[in-house]
């Protein structure tokens, strides 16, 4: 909004030239989403404790120390999120990008059916929420025509190819494969980082790590030479998407501050289902799915945990881990939450920055 109703008067006001410049809009947008966290936060928590009379429903079969700490505790944080997200990106993006409302509409679609199934759960005082293949199907959806959206602003030579990490100018063209692969990346991430939310601030820092790595490599892969000097496939537009990964980042940030141990309120899937289908389409728009597999890889490591229970148990009925996904089994071993969540942070560091190799080494 602010770019196109200042960036006309930059001619006559030379201070507003800076709005021109990307990584002031994107610093503008971390400060805002963050600003908004904090004036609607406390407002927001109030709401929703007077809503969910004995706050989100608690798994019984899950760690016994949740049915003492996390009691009481409201979920649906992920709508201060949402807020903090949108407006941050539409104050300070170019609107006319086609690609900042591919990410803004299937992050808020996702939310959507993340609300819906919180707002089950918290009515029905139910843990199980919505159906799991309503929410899968409705995913589906959304992501295949997010994709097509995608595909009518992409290069043509970039619209169904899928780039490879550590080759330099190798595409592979998967023709109409391209819709399964990219509807699988963003359903995948948005299920991932689901499964990742379970503890206090476990699953916000990874994300706003990721989202900080694919706000340079959104910002890179949008400028034609710096694109060319890495020898990464630019995608004319994709730079506007920093923007939006710096509202994430700002938005991750507040929540984290009422999220932070102990919480005093939870993402639920409202905010998970959106964070991860949002890091999913950026890496779609910025033709970086297999970066996203390392730079997300926590989200990986979780889900494989879960996957790799579920099939041993079916296999031999026995159990791999103590519990899935993967940080309950830590629980169940002893450890304490801030150990697991600030461990698990690092391990996300870590592949951030091995994430961010894939830009030079090719």
């Amino acid at each position: 909004m602010l770019f196109h109703i200042l960036v006309p008067l930059a001619d006559d006001f030379g201070a507003l030239n800076v709005f021109r410049y990307l990584t002031f809009r994107t610093g503008g947008a971390v400060i805002t989403a963050l600003i908004v966290s904090f004036l609607f936060g406390p407002v927001l928590i109030e709401l929703l404790k007077s809503r969910q009379q004995g706050g989100q429903p608690i798994r019984d079969d899950g760690p016994e120390s949740h049915l003492l700490t996390k009691k009481g505790t409201p979920t649906m944080g992920g709508i201060l999120i949402l807020i903090a997200l949108s407006s941050a990106t539409l104050l300070w993006s170019d609107l006319s990008n086609g690609f900042v409302w591919a990410g803004l509409g299937v992050t808020l679609a996702f939310g959507m059916i993340g609300f819906l199934d919180d707002y089950l759960k918290v009515s029905k005082r139910d843990s199980r929420g919505l159906s799991s293949k309503l929410k899968f199907l409705l995913q589906v959806v959304i992501a295949a025509v997010a994709t097509f959206w995608i595909m009518r602003h992409l290069p043509p030579d970039l619209a169904t190819s899928l780039a490879i990490p550590f080759v330099k100018n190798l595409l592979l063209d998967l023709g109409w494969m391209f819709i399964i692969l990219a509807v699988l990346v963003m359903v995948g991430a948005s299920n991932a980082v689901n499964l990742t939310d379970g503890l206090d601030g476990l699953a916000i820092v990874p994300v706003m790590i990721a989202a900080g790595v694919f706000a340079l490599i959104a910002y890179l892969s949008g400028h034609s030479i710096f694109a060319n000097y890495l020898q990464i496939h630019h995608v004319t537009g994709a730079g506007e998407l920093a923007v939006f990964c710096g509202s994430l980042v700002g938005a991750g940030l507040g929540f984290l501050w009422f999220n932070a141990p102990p919480a005093k309120v939870f993402m639920g899937d409202t905010g998970s289902l959106a964070l991860g289908g949002a890091l999913g389409v950026i890496s779609v728009i910025t033709k970086h799915e297999l970066v996203l597999a390392i730079v997300g890889g926590l989200f990986v490591l979780e889900t494989v945990s879960v996957i790799v229970q579920v099939v041993s148990f079916k296999l031999t009925g026995k159990r791999v881990f103590a519990m899935a996904p993967l940080h309950h089994h830590f629980e169940k071993k002893g450890w304490a939450e801030s150990t697991i969540v600030i461990r698990f942070w690092i391990i996300a560091t870590i592949l951030a920055l091995a994430g961010l190799s894939t830009l030079k080494l090719r």
